[in-house]
């Protein structure tokens, strides 16, 4: 509890300091800068007017910079309007006071950093011109003098306006960063509801199927009934009808599913029967693929079958398309409680397009629609390797 008032108090001092140095340093050069005025007054090259006018004059002179968070252009330039002025009157006043230099040198930089380009250029030109004013009131200025001089309070101004350029550039770099991520998170979604789609698409098919078998072994069993038994028959009837009207529901949530213009897939959705196919098909794409298959191949359900020929197309295609690769394995390793599927190749790993990614993403949404898991990773030699394990024990237990 201790420790946690130590670090409240510590804060709300930082937070002011950060916020107010700039003015405290300010107030505490105006403060030296009216300390030597007043202990040198008298001297040679000191102010020739009185003190009344003097330190009033410098008190003046700085408040301008205290207000410019309000006034961002309009403070700093004042600053020079009124030391120009001031010099007009008293021309040895400003060159005096040595500790108005940094000052005017801060002031310089901030109309330099301006963010309006245009106020940043006026403000340089207000500062040349006033510290040439300055120069030039004094008593026996030297030519040098009105070139060096306001040189100086030029050169601060423009590290200023580079720094401004660089914060710019950086701001720029952010925003560009922060909309590619916004649109990385907007593909990532429509891949995920795009690959979610797809997936109903298939249970759909899977579904349906199961629903017409029941339907039609239902109509046998009805019609096999003897008329004696008109009740069961009646009740077989609400259930067949029952299935019916459940396969046209599931028809038209397909069809609202379906994008327009897109067409329904009239073959049956492939599996692993279908993997021989598919290497050829890569194969003759231009990447070789060899098959490794541990355990005997099951009887798997179909919804997981599916999904597993998915996941290897997917991992394929990627490894061809994005990748880069001249070489692929795929290995499948069937046991009572899962199926494992590997997919590897020698290409360029993860460093590939965001269509790559946004692939394992969709290869994730099955892989968790069946509550299994996916893992990515780089081999040593610079291939990519994507496993995933899909349970089985639901199925047989």
């Amino acid at each position: 509890m201790r420790r946690v008032k130590y670090v409240q108090r510590v804060s709300q001092v930082r937070d002011p300091a950060r916020r107010y140095w700039f003015d405290v340093l300010v107030a505490v050069l105006a403060i030296v800068a009216m300390l030597e005025v007043v202990l040198g007054f008298g001297s040679p090259g000191a102010p020739r007017t009185t003190l009344w006018f003097c330190v009033p004059a410098i008190a003046i002179l700085v408040l301008p910079v205290f207000a410019r968070r309000r006034f961002p252009f309009a403070g700093p330039a004042v600053y020079w309007l009124l030391a120009a002025g001031i010099s007009v009157v008293d021309p040895l006043l400003i060159p005096y006071a040595n500790a108005l230099f940094p000052i005017g040198m801060a002031d310089a930089f901030l109309l330099g950093n301006l963010r309006d380009i245009r106020q940043a250029v006026l403000g340089l030109a207000v500062v040349v011109g006033g510290a040439m004013t300055i120069v030039y009131n004094i008593p026996g200025h030297a030519a040098s003098e009105l070139v060096f001089v306001p040189l100086e309070f030029a050169i601060s101004g423009v590290a200023g306006f580079a720094v401004r350029e660089r914060a710019v550039q950086a701001e720029a770099a952010e925003s560009r960063a922060t909309q590619a991520e916004r649109e990385r998170d907007t593909a990532a979604r429509i891949a995920v509801a795009e690959e979610r789609t797809r997936i109903a698409r298939e249970l759909h098919d899977i579904v349906a199927h199961a629903v017409s078998v029941m339907v039609l072994q239902v109509g046998a069993v009805r019609h096999k009934l003897p008329a004696a038994l008109s009740e069961n028959r009646e009740a077989l009837m609400g259930v067949e009808q029952a299935g019916r009207a459940a396969l046209t529901e599931m028809r038209h949530l397909l069809d609202a599913m379906r994008e327009d213009g897109e067409r329904a897939e009239l073959g049956p959705q492939p599996g692993l029967d279908r993997l021989d196919a598919l290497l050829q098909d890569i194969g003759g794409a231009g990447l070789p693929v060899r098959l490794h298959v541990d355990g005997g191949p099951l009887e798997l359900p179909r919804g997981i079958d599916i999904s597993a020929y998915r996941i290897v197309q997917e991992g394929l295609t990627n490894a061809l398309r994005h990748a880069h690769a001249t070489q692929a394995e795929v290995g499948l390793r069937y046991a009572s409680d899962q199926l494992r599927i590997e997919v590897s190749d020698n290409g360029h790993g993860a460093a590939g397009s965001d269509d790559r990614g946004h692939g394992l993403i969709g290869i994730h949404e099955r892989v968790k629609l069946y509550g299994g898991e996916m893992t990515t990773a780089i081999t040593n030699g610079g291939g990519f390797t994507l496993t995933a394990r899909l349970p089985l024990s639901e199925y047989w237990s």
